[in-house]
């Protein structure tokens, strides 16, 4: 594992222990020499992140469509910035470019980011880590639905393993790196199922 692809939002929210897990997060890739690759951003939890992970002396990759570029104020400092052409590209981009998957608190965009890369890992497009860090339980509500998805049949349980779930963000970079790969699914469903 040489890069870690972290997923977070671009606004820093109400508890101040998100922005500190996110500078602890970028602190601790430099620490471990893991590349960040992330969305670009200079501001909310990505720019925490970023700006951490270079202070520390580690490396950065920024990806951000060039829509996006002027909002997020594209970070530059100290980065290899990218700026692609669709929020698309900048994805592929961005899982190309990883070993690894976490993702911090974050919306809409985080969660996207997480649920897509689950459902490469799932299909078999890529068999890397990924890993969600719960600081201060932000991600309890989103953990019990995913478990309530098994209960009611539409995700097996393996699947629900692809998420690798932690509190502490040395505790999941650990775990990330420990991480073995699952079978693919061949076919998704028994004959008795169809």
């Amino acid at each position: 594992m040489n890069s870690v692809c972290v997923f977070c939002g671009s606004a820093s929210g109400t508890n101040p222990l998100y922005a500190e897990t996110a500078r602890a997060t970028g602190a601790e890739l430099a620490r471990r020499s893991l590349t960040l690759v992330y969305g670009g951003g200079r501001v909310g939890l990505m720019g925490e992140v970023a700006t951490a992970t270079v202070a520390a002396g580690g490396q950065v990759v920024g990806i951000i469509p060039g829509m996006l570029a002027a909002k997020e104020i594209a970070f530059a400092d100290g980065a290899e910035l990218i700026v692609v052409d669709t929020m698309h590209v900048r994805k592929a981009m961005m899982a190309d470019r990883a070993d690894a998957f976490l993702a911090l608190p974050g919306g809409f965009g985080t969660c996207d980011e997480l649920f897509e890369i689950l459902t490469w890992a799932q299909i078999g497009i890529h068999q890397k880590p990924i890993g969600l860090l719960n600081v201060a339980g932000f991600y309890t509500p989103l953990l019990a639905w995913l478990d309530h998805v098994v209960i009611e049949g539409l995700l097996k349980p393996k699947h629900r393993e692809l998420l690798i779930v932690r509190e502490t963000v040395g505790e999941l970079l650990d775990a990330l790196a420990e991480w073995k790969p699952v079978q693919p699914v061949e076919k998704w469903a028994t004959l008795a199922e169809r």
